[in-house]
């Protein structure tokens, strides 16, 4: 199995460094703050923080590394990355092109027939490696079904991800071997799933994280509101992150809200921060912030992952019948990938050697994706019908005999 080079442990070490900076400045704790406890902050200090700035960016699209003055408004998440060394930066730049390369292979089986259908991650590399790569082990994911990046970095091997989309599974791997919940195909239910899971930590006294990932259409559903509702009234340790793609299928942001999404969580009362989505370096960041702030008791915060959708929302939509191309073509020139192989190249830390090692083990993920589908097993038929109640249930008996005969039906046919 090709596995992700985020390493599968707890991961402190910036976390830890920064820690200091973001507990000052998130609020306070005292009886002023109207807290219950002296882990919780002050409600009003946690809304306004994040909200200081449009955009958090640490990697232009030239591949020129940004550095915030100490007092500029995002220093604080520049710190969590500020020791990354070059063998992590190397990391993320293979996550982001082997995942690239699986989610292209999906694609192709798809036009040839051996996938239903595929929901592609293409130019949302970053967003997902980045802030995938800022979770630890004991930290819990929560989904949607574009997630194949953040899968990635939980150690789930790509293949299952694919059984589902062939028809033969519903997920093909344990929610609980990685952390990391089965696709959720309901829009923005997840987000309430990952919410009570936190709720569940907190009363565990566990200390770890949940992060629910979500697209900017389902940040239009009720769930989701109920979700950042009930994550700040509890306290609950949840990051919620919303990929920003600009198109919830064939609807754009100006059609969904009147206010950028980020500036939302202000008014149930936690942070919300909107980063560079095609900046795999932010992104690390600014999840690495959420994240310690939730392991710390100091409650929920959303960020927003400015980024675009390059290809379609699945493989049965044409985004040609509502989106013009100047539009990708000027995201194109925000590439992801190509942002962090200019800086990789220009800081020399990676050469030729490094590159063409990385284009031979894509070519072996492909290769091995396409046997994998290929030779697949079909379901037992009748597996639809088994657990679902625990003690049986005439009516399933009778759906699975009604089933069997049409089944038979075909045999009888062929046999005639």
């Amino acid at each position: 199995m090709t596995e992700s080079t985020a390493a599968r442990k707890p991961r402190r070490s910036a976390g830890s460094k920064a820690t200091g900076t973001t507990g000052t400045k998130a609020g306070t704790t005292g009886a002023k703050a109207g807290t219950t406890g002296a882990k919780r902050t002050t409600r009003t200090a946690a809304a306004k923080k994040g909200s200081e700035t449009e955009l958090v960016q640490l990697l232009t699209p030239e591949g020129e590394r940004v550095e915030p003055a100490r007092n500029s408004a995002y220093a604080e998440y520049a710190a969590f990355v500020a020791d990354i060394s070059p063998d992590e930066l190397r990391g993320l730049y293979r996550d982001m092109v082997l995942t690239r390369r699986f989610d292209a292979e999906a694609t192709a089986l798809q036009r040839q027939g051996e996938l239903g259908l595929w929901a592609s991650l293409l130019g949302q590399e970053a967003a997902q490696i980045g802030s995938g790569r800022a979770t630890r082990e004991d930290d819990y994911v929560f989904p949607t079904y574009r997630e194949h990046g953040v899968a990635w970095c939980r150690g789930v091997d790509p293949t299952n991800l694919l059984g589902m989309f062939r028809g033969v599974n519903n997920g093909g791997w344990d929610p609980n071997s990685n952390n990391f919940h089965l696709y959720t195909i309901v829009i923005g239910s997840q987000a309430l799933h990952a919410t009570g899971y936190a709720m569940g930590i907190t009363k565990d006294g566990a200390d770890s994280a949940v992060i629910a990932y979500f697209g900017d259409g389902a940040s239009s559903q009720g769930d989701v509101s109920e979700a950042f509702n009930f994550a700040a009234v509890y306290n609950a340790p949840v990051v919620f992150f919303c990929q920003n793609n600009q198109w919830a299928i064939s609807e754009s942001n100006e059609k969904q809200t009147r206010v950028p999404l980020y500036q939302r969580a202000q008014g149930f009362g936690f942070p919300g921060v909107r980063v560079d989505g095609n900046d795999a370096l932010a992104c690390l960041a600014v999840t690495r912030w959420a994240l310690e702030r939730a392991r710390r008791g100091e409650g929920p915060a959303l960020i927003e992952a400015y980024t675009y959708r390059m290809g379609a929302h699945t493989t049965s939509d044409d985004p040609s019948r509502y989106r013009h191309d100047d539009e990708r073509a000027a995201w194109e020139a925000k590439d992801p990938i190509l942002r962090l192989r200019r800086f990789l190249e220009s800081a020399n830390h990676a050469d030729e050697g490094f590159f063409a090692e990385l284009e031979a083990e894509s070519e072996t993920l492909g290769k091995r994706v396409r046997e994998v589908v290929r030779a697949m097993p079909d379901p037992d038929r009748f597996a639809i019908f088994e657990n679902v109640y625990a003690d049986g249930h005439a009516l399933v008996d009778e759906e699975r005999a009604q089933f069997a005969a049409y089944q038979a039906s075909f045999a009888e046919a062929e046999g005639v």
